[in-house]
C-alpha cells in the first residue's frame, strides 16, 4: 500500500450557490488568512515511509502535527518579518501565512511510533512500517 495525498478540495468546494457567493466575497475582501502550500517529498523503503516538508523560516513551536483516523495533518504558520523603517522591498517572493497538508496513511504504519524532526528548513516525518510476516512451510513429499 502507498501513501495517498489527501485532496484538500474535498473541504473547500462550497455545498451551495449561496456558500460559493459567501466564499467569493469573503476571499475578495481579504478576510481569509493568507495561505500557502509547502512542497512535500514522500519516500519509502522496506522499513518506513518518510515525508519531507520544505518550510524554511518556521519555528518548531509553530508546527502542529495530528494523526486522526489514519489521516496525517501537518499545519503551521510562517510569520512575516516585521517591516523595517527605511527599507523598501522591490520584490517579495517568499510565501508567508498559514499552511496545512493532509495525507491518508497506509494500514501498515505503526501510528504510535511516528517521529518528527525539523532541521535546516525541512520538517521530516518518519512513519515506521509493521514488520511483514513471512509464512514459510516445508511440505514433505510422500
Amino acid at each position: 500500500m502507498k501513501l495517498v495525498r489527501y485532496n484538500p478540495l474535498d473541504n473547500q468546494v462550497p455545498a451551495s450557490f449561496s456558500g460559493m457567493l459567501d466564499r467569493f466575497f469573503n476571499e475578495s475582501l481579504g478576510s481569509t488568512l493568507k495561505q500557502f502550500s509547502p512542497a512535500v517529498d514522500i519516500a519509502e523503503d522496506e522499513k518506513s515511509y518518510e515525508i519531507h516538508v520544505a518550510v524554511p523560516g518556521v519555528k518548531k513551536s509553530d508546527f502542529k502535527i495530528d494523526l486522526l483516523d489514519r489521516k496525517l495533518i501537518i499545519s503551521g504558520e510562517r510569520k512575516q518579518e516585521e517591516k523595517k523603517e527605511g527599507k523598501n522591498f522591490h520584490s517579495v517572493e517568499t510565501q508567508y501565512g498559514s499552511f496545512r497538508r493532509s495525507f491518508f496513511i497506509p494500514e501498515d504504519v505503526i501510528e504510535d511510533k511516528v517521529e518528527a524532526s525539523y532541521e535546516e528548513g525541512v520538517l521530516k516525518l518518519v512513519l515506521p512500517k509493521k514488520e511483514k510476516k513471512v509464512n514459510k512451510a516445508t511440505i514433505e513429499v510422500r
